[in-house]
């Protein structure tokens, strides 16, 4: 049994599951962006650096 930082996940399973969450946080910044929010609210909010969001 393991209790790693990934929860006994390997280390492919652990690599996809921070692709989808990388992936969740670009497609909200997408989103907001195009609605027209600031860049640096954006940033802030998703904990991203203002240069990912644009």
């Amino acid at each position: 049994m393991r209790y790693a930082h990934g929860g006994g996940l390997t280390p492919k399973e652990q690599e996809k599951r921070e692709q989808e969450k990388r992936e969740q946080v670009r497609l909200a910044a997408a989103e907001r962006f195009a609605c027209g929010e600031k860049t640096e609210a954006i940033s802030r909010e998703l904990r991203v650096t203002a240069r990912s969001v644009r």
